[in-house]
């Protein structure tokens, strides 16, 4: 696997001087403008499929291959409308979507002939003052991975990761064939469906060596400002940023006046380009293009997005037409686009809503009871399959203050994977649960993948090392960034675990360079365990264990930039096990002085932590 990033293509190096210039034009409704022609059956078959034993009207990407004239028409009026950019007529141009007309097999032909089609045009319309732009579209298909099609059974999935991600590669690789600029994941409403395109595209630029720039558009789909699988804006944000899109934004669903507040937040907290592509306001049966906006009413609202620094992208989605296009373009002509606000290094995670870690926040609860090597009862629980007894340990714990749960299903009588990918689909059905990010927690990878393939949010893995080297290393981190998730890093090399404070910082020093310097891997995504080893075994070299860790703790947070601090509280107090009182006040007293040195977060039980001024003086020292 390569662990470098392909450089940025000339495309997105062009686009981007475009966009800190001016505002750019996206184009309107496809499917719109087809339900205008009102093609018959026939048409949509042509010749080709004259004898296909399923009725195909209303498969509208079928008709790059039937009626590619209609498509080339409507590229050609969004063009001549003012579109600096154009999607391709591949919205549901899926393998999986292509199924419901037992086409799935032509896939692959669809997006390279879309994609041709609107490469000539845009070919045709370019100039050196106004080039055009072909966006490969890659809509959400008719299936999602966070969502349960059985009321009965909220842990019941109707496809896996791996079938979207293949399906998405596969619909990547014919696009950029074809000849697309860009690559565009739009109508976001689960965002692990999202995620598994983005897999699919990192997945596709290491295949190919070089990349393309991605734009990433969510759905709001109510006035409860949440796509459909429970996000907030911000926690949608922070799960697909991994992708390092060209622009994000949101399309679909609202129109532009019901849209405002939430393309506002996406523009204050998003680090780069936004975009934005509203209905035609409210469906309206009565209107000729199905919605009830007329061209000076969207394109009226849109310009008062962008002279509120809100966009850097405007363009139209279902209801819209090329007199909106044109509208819309008149109306943004001179206004200047918004201002991308600078990165900033804070650690951002997301369930179903965010979770901001900077130097402000303060020590961050990840609840420790989910966990089967850590807690009997719950491993009693998932061992008998007790699956809804076990959601509420989960429960129990957000509702003790638990800001992350820690789930590990590490237990040699389990089959792991499946218990961990049964566990987080349930409590993904659980919005009091969903709602704080997931650390997935194991020893072995093929684990922490299968979980990572269920979580929509932005999750934590817990954990890599240098155990089996730097090439394995290096390879799990990179998954884990494909995936979209931080990672805690381990002081544990080939030699074993650091248990000196020399070799806590050494391992973490070396590891934060490879990371850094051979993986890209950004830093503030990095979570160092620098091992919490037990005290009072009366071992003597064990004395100094807590006093390592809290200084190696001081040296990361002063050494390694960006970089946190995480760790198990309760091994220290091992020892001490039966004794509750006396375990609580070792933990306090150890939390107190780790969170001084730097400490950012730890593995605790958040229903069981004292106040460290109430301690007696004698349990302080």
């Amino acid at each position: 696997m390569n662990t470098r990033t392909p450089a940025e293509s000339p495309v997105e190096t062009r686009l981007r001087e475009l966009l800190s210039r001016r505002i750019l034009i996206l184009d309107g409704a496809m499917g719109t403008m087809i339900q205008r022609r009102k093609l018959t059956e026939a048409e949509f078959r042509g010749e080709r499929f004259a004898d296909h034993p399923v009725d195909v009207r209303g498969n509208n990407e079928l008709l790059v291959l039937t009626k590619p004239d209609v498509v080339r028409e409507i590229h050609d009026a969004y063009l001549a409308a003012g579109a600096d950019l154009i999607e391709t007529n591949t919205f549901g141009a899926t393998r999986i979507a292509q199924e419901d007309y037992a086409l799935g097999h032509l896939a692959y032909e669809m997006n390279v002939e879309a994609a041709r089609l609107a490469r000539a045009a845009c070919d045709r319309f370019s100039t050196p003052e106004k080039p055009r732009f072909v966006c490969g579209a890659l809509g959400p298909t008719p299936k999602t991975a966070s969502i349960s099609p059985d009321v009965n059974d909220p842990g019941a999935r109707n496809v896996t990761f791996d079938e979207l991600a293949q399906a998405y590669g596969e619909q990547a690789r014919g696009l950029l064939d074809g000849g697309a600029d860009i690559l565009l994941v739009e109508t976001i409403f689960d965002t692990l469906n999202a995620k598994a395109a983005i897999f699919a595209i990192e997945s596709e630029f290491e295949r190919r060596g070089a990349r393309w720039p991605v734009i990433i558009s969510g759905t709001v789909t109510d006035a409860s400002g949440r796509i459909l699988s429970g996000q907030t804006v911000e926690a949608f944000w922070y799960s697909v940023r991994h992708a390092r899109p060209l622009a994000v934004g949101l399309n679909c669903a609202l129109g532009a006046a019901l849209m405002r507040p939430y393309i506002e937040e996406l523009a204050a907290i998003a680090d780069t380009f936004v975009s934005v592509y509203p209905n035609a306001g409210l469906p309206n049966p009565m209107s000729d293009t199905g919605f009830d906006e007329t061209p000076e009413v969207t394109s009226r609202l849109l310009r008062e997005f962008a002279q509120a620094g809100f966009v850097n992208i405007a363009g139209g989605c279902c209801g819209t037409t090329p007199e909106h296009i044109r509208a819309i373009a008149q109306a943004i002509d001179g206004i200047a686009p918004r201002s991308v606000p600078a990165s900033d290094h804070a650690l951002k995670l997301a369930g179903l809503e965010p979770l901001r870690i900077d130097e402000s926040t303060l020590f961050v609860n990840i609840g420790e009871r989910t966990n089967v090597t850590g807690s009997k009862a719950f491993a009693r629980l998932i061992l008998a399959e007790k699956y809804e007894e076990a959601v509420a340990v989960a429960r129990q714990q957000v509702e003790a203050g638990a800001q992350i749960i820690d789930v590990n299903m590490d237990e040699a009588m389990l089959d792991s994977a499946r218990a961990m990918t049964r566990f987080l689909n349930l409590i993904a059905a659980e919005p009091d649960i969903a709602r704080v990010p997931v650390m997935i927690d194991s020893s072995k990878w093929s684990v922490i993948e299968a979980g990572l393939k269920c979580v929509q949010g932005k999750s934590v893995v817990n954990s890599i090392s240098l155990k089996e080297g730097e090439a394995e290393f290096l390879r799990q981190a990179t998954l884990a960034r494909r995936y979209g998730a931080a990672v805690v890093v381990m002081a544990f090399d080939e030699q074993g675990q650091a248990d000196t404070f020399e070799r806590k910082v050494g391992i973490c020093k070396r590891s934060y360079d490879l990371l850094t310097q051979k993986a890209e891997f950004p830093p503030e995504d990095i979570i160092f365990d620098p091992n919490v080893f037990a005290i009072a075994t009366g071992i003597e070299e064990h004395n100094n264990y807590a006093v390592d860790f809290i200084e190696a703790t001081r040296w990361i947070r002063q050494h390694l930039p960006h970089a946190k601090v995480s760790g198990g509280i309760s091994n220290v107090s091992f020892s001490f096990r039966g004794n509750d009182h006396v375990r609580e006040a070792i933990h306090t007293v150890f939390l107190y002085h780790a969170i001084k040195a730097g400490l950012t977060m730890g593995i605790v039980n958040a229903g069981q932590l004292g106040v460290y001024e109430e301690i007696e003086p004698e349990l302080r020292s």
